[in-house]
Order: C-alpha cells, then structure tokens, then sequence
C-alpha cells in the first residue's frame, strides 16, 4: 500500500510530524511517497491567493503521484487547500482519493464549539482556513463566529515560535470556545496552548491522518 504526502512546505518538523501521525494510524508497512515543492507557497504569498500556475502545479503532484502508484494521497497545506476541491472529480475518475489534512479538523472545531479562533503566521493560511470551517458549518446547519490570531514569526526559532503561539491564544481564549492552528508545523504547541488556557486546541496532522485511513479504508486497501 502506498500514500502520498504533498507538500508545499519543506519544514522538517512539520515532515516529521505528519509522517509519525501517518506511520501511527496506518503501520510501518505503509509506503510513502513524499512530493514536495515549496515555490507553490512562495508563489502563493506573494501574490496573496493561488494562483492559476500555483494551482497547475499542485495538481500535477497530485498527478504524478498517481503515475508512482498511489493509492490515496494527502494534500498537506491549507494555503492551497481549494486546489484539492477542485481535484475531487478527476480523483474519483482515476480511484485515488485526495483527502485535505485540514477538512476534518474544522469539523471537529464546529462540533466543539461555534465561537472558533484561528492562529495563523499567514493571511494566505489564514483565510482559506476560515472558509473550510464556515463551509463545513454551513453543512452542519451551524453558525459559527470566527476570532482571528494573526501572528508575525518571521525569523523565530521553535522556543521562540512555541512561546509566542501561547501568547497569542492567551489573547484569544476567553473569547473563543475552541482554538484551531492553522498551520500543521503549529502541532506541537498544540498541548501547551491547551494547558496555558484551558481551551480545547486542535491541530490538523493527526486528523489528516485518520481521514487518509478512512479513505484507503473505504477504497479497500486497508482492513
């Protein structure tokens, strides 16, 4: 059975991160195949939405990950992650399923609470986040009000990163039911954030694991 990871961030940490919630929820027999191209993203913030040539080359990772067999794939960056929309009707043609590592972690965030507050380091994260979680509460017959935490963490390490990312939830927290990252690298404050405000905190790695499991479960490629 082989996966695919596509990336539009080449960060070790967040790699590292959703390659263990990966091996966690589908074993160590899983192969994976790990697409990267980070000047999607760059092209991206640059110009502050996705580009028609953005999109194009994503989707062409999408592609080429089918020609190397495939058999579900994971987009991981949810600055692009309407590309992944787009793609659905092509993936159902071809059987291989692309799941967001970003859709169910917005459901959950509707299903905790309708007051959500969304970190981000990116207004071209930012922003596509908010509307997954408005779309997938307008499915769920909800009305959900969104309290942004844009943060600048250009040039931080991670001590630095972790430190200001709980700053910036304990901005939010009295304000909010829920606190979702944006940003899969953010994973690893997730529990801290939680243990400074008391505030259910979610990030997307482990969810987008669980959704690629139940999509190859559904296809019948895993028991």
């Amino acid at each position: 059975m082989k996966t695919a990871l596509v990336y539009t961030s080449t960060t070790p940490e967040l790699i590292e991160l959703v390659e263990r919630e990966v091996r966690a929820n589908l074993g160590d027999g899983v192969e994976i195949i790990s697409l990267q191209d980070p000047s999607i993203l760059a092209e991206v913030r640059q110009a502050g939405y996705v580009t028609p040539t953005a999109a194009a080359r994503l989707m062409g990772m999408y592609t080429a990950a089918v020609a190397q067999g495939a058999d579900a794939i994971m987009n991981i960056c949810s600055s692009v992650g309407e590309v992944a929309d787009a793609f659905q009707s092509a993936a159902a043609y071809i059987g291989v399923p692309v799941v967001r590592v970003d859709e169910d972690m917005c459901r959950e965030a509707v299903r905790t609470g309708l007051r959500i507050g969304v970190l981000a380091t990116l207004p071209t994260t930012l922003e596509p986040t908010k509307g997954t979680i408005r779309r997938v509460a307008r499915a769920m017959g909800k009305h959900v009000e969104l309290v942004d935490g844009l943060i600048d963490a250009f040039g931080l390490d991670q001590a630095q990163f972790r430190q200001l990312l709980i700053g910036a939830a304990k901005k939010i927290c009295d304000q909010v039911d829920v606190i979702v990252l944006a940003q899969g690298s953010m994973a690893y404050v997730e529990k801290d954030i939680q243990a400074a405000c008391g505030t259910p905190t979610l990030s997307s790695p482990r969810f987008g694991a669980i959704a690629l499991k139940n999509a190859l479960q559904e296809k019948g490629c895993l028991a």
